[in-house]
């Protein structure tokens, strides 16, 4: 709410909050639902409308997720490393693990397990056998 006042030659504009009244009516008699944001008053009618739903769709990601590359058995991971130059100019660059797509028979499952891993756990599983590593390294076949 603005005054304008008028002083001589000189006009003052005053701004002032609305006052609000004491005896205020509860939301239940009045039958509507209001609210008040610093002085704006925002209200809609309740009575007979059924709430609202949010309108909500299945979240779906613009790219697919890549694969980590990284060895579930092992914890290998992609090593940063310089690459040098014959001038001694040094580059970064990314050595990735040797990730192999492989069916392994898994024995007390009974059945091919096809998993991701690296070519060094492969040759581990080959050793010490698959149930072994599988539980050193905290990996539940049966999801697999």
């Amino acid at each position: 709410m603005a005054t304008l006042a008028t002083l001589g030659s000189t006009s003052v504009l005053r701004f002032h909050k609305p006052q609000l009244s004491k005896a205020k009516l509860s939301s239940q008699s009045l039958g509507f639902v209001t609210s008040e944001l610093s002085g704006i008053k925002i209200s809609g009618n309740i009575h007979g409308v059924a709430p609202v739903k949010p309108i909500s769709s299945p979240f779906t990601p613009a790219l697919q997720p890549v694969a980590r590359r990284i060895c579930p058995f092992t914890g290998k991971k992609a090593n940063k490393a310089n690459k040098v130059s014959f001038s001694n100019h040094k580059t970064k660059k990314l050595q990735f693990v040797n990730l192999q797509y492989k069916k392994v028979w898994w024995e007390a499952g009974k059945r091919y397990v096809k998993l991701r891993l690296s070519t060094k756990a492969l040759k581990t599983i080959e050793k010490n056998g698959l149930d072994a590593v599988a539980k050193k390294a905290g990996i539940d076949l049966s999801k697999e």
